[in-house]
């Protein structure tokens, strides 16, 4: 019976230390930089009011330099998964930098192909942020909307330019 105290005893004091080894950790994880800024915004995409809406609530804050950052994206480790998201969806697409696309229409061209194909498919926006995240859960018709709108416009600027 003593021996068995004595193990529950060892057990619970190696949680305790695990715990506070954890809790260590997650405290300094904290003084780790992490990126969340909002550089200035150069241009926008010409687009009808509902669907600078539509792209407004379901992919600036990945897709631009407006990004709303959330209270949880100062709080490590997921500041770290929220910060290189935003990082990497920039550099795919930005819409706050969409005249560095028209200055080539092929580029736009394919970068609203890219969004209707993203779209279409459901893989944009992704699960993990519309659950956090409902004004990006669009409707069918509102998918359906943003994949015309992006397929229209990319078909007029491949005409334009074979002009």
């Amino acid at each position: 019976m003593r021996s068995d105290a004595l193990r529950c005893c060892a057990r619970m004091k190696a949680t305790r230390a695990t715990l506070a080894s954890l809790a260590i950790l997650l405290a300094a994880a904290q003084t780790i930089p992490v990126s969340r800024t909002n550089p200035p915004e150069q241009s926008d995409p010409q687009a009808p009011a509902t669907i600078t809406r539509l792209l407004r609530g379901a992919c600036y804050d990945c897709h631009s330099n407006q990004t709303r950052w959330p209270w949880y994206s100062a709080i490590a480790p997921v500041s770290w998964m929220v910060s290189h998201h935003v990082t990497e969806a920039r550099r795919r697409l930005n819409f706050s930098e969409w005249a560095d696309y028209t200055s080539d229409p092929d580029t736009a061209s394919h970068k609203l192909a890219e969004i209707a194909d993203q779209v279409a498919s459901g893989r944009m926006a992704p699960w993990y942020y519309r659950v956090m995240h409902p004004e990006a859960r669009l409707s069918g018709a509102e998918r359906q909307a943003l994949i015309r709108w992006a397929r229209a416009s990319s078909a007029s600027l491949r005409s334009s330019e074979n002009q």
